[in-house]
């Protein structure tokens, strides 16, 4: 397939994970697509680990800054002349309560999980609006319902999918924007070192209908499906993907103690 062929594609929190994965993807389809983040020998692995024949381009920036931000943005433009799909991935975990989360935490979740996506797609908007493109936004499970002990987290999550929202409202026809919603996946920066035979990996495939967590390229699929012609008239979307948890109540099985 060649969807992407002639596209440019900026996927940040593109070092590791569903990011990389997401950038291979669309890399694979045709695109060039430019990664970002704050690691630049990661970013760098990720560029050099994509498809034979594929173009991904590394660049460094703080998300969180807006000067950094808009450089990034028309540098990109500058360079490639154009921009037809920004991928807002970047993300990072934050364990606590409301309680134990202290404001320098609190802050600095926000900042990454939620600021990061408003000054990306602001800078973005303008040029995603002369390509007709689309922005897709990488959320989690954990905005659409409550995990234990990571409150600062799932509320930007939870923010994130009213922004998508508005941003899908505000911007119609011209630019799209959907949320793709991982449920636990390996490989990711939040979950590096993580094998599935692990005690917590294991309590996870217990209560998901596939029986096993995700991979990083099952959500990429998803993500690219979104920025694609066949999605051309989806807006707004929340997407799990998540092996089907979302479907249940979270209980046990019970066939498993009742046969």
């Amino acid at each position: 397939m060649s969807r992407f062929t002639g596209r440019v594609v900026v996927v940040t929190g593109g070092g590791s994970g569903i990011g990389a994965a997401v950038a291979h993807r669309f890399a694979a389809e045709g695109a060039t697509v430019v990664v970002v983040g704050r690691t630049r020998e990661k970013l760098d692995k990720t560029a050099a680990s994509a498809p034979a024949g594929a173009t991904v381009l590394a660049r460094t920036a703080d998300l969180t800054v807006p000067d950094e931000v808009d450089a990034l943005i028309s540098s990109v433009v500058t360079e490639l002349g154009r921009l037809d799909v920004l991928v807002n991935n970047a993300g990072a975990p934050s364990l606590g309560t409301v309680e134990t989360v202290t404001p320098d935490q609190w802050r600095a979740a926000m900042a990454i999980n939620l600021d990061a996506v408003y000054l990306t797609s602001r800078a973005s908007l303008r040029h995603l609006r002369e390509a007709q493109g689309s922005i897709v936004n990488i959320g989690s499970m954990g905005g659409l319902a409550a995990d234990y002990g990571t409150v600062a987290y799932n509320t930007a999550k939870g923010a994130l999918v009213n922004l998508t929202r508005a941003m899908a409202a505000d911007h119609a026809p011209e630019v799209r924007v959907n949320a793709v919603h991982p449920g636990f996946t390996l490989d990711t920066g939040m979950t590096a070192g993580v094998t599935p035979d692990m005690p917590l990996v294991r309590a996870y495939a217990d209560r998901i209908p596939f029986g096993r967590v995700a991979e990083a390229d099952e959500i990429a699929g998803v993500a690219t499906f979104l920025a694609g012609p066949d999605a051309r008239y989806v807006t707004g979307a929340q997407i799990p993907v998540d092996g089907g948890i979302s479907a249940t109540t979270g209980q046990p099985r019970l066939s498993d103690f009742f046969g």
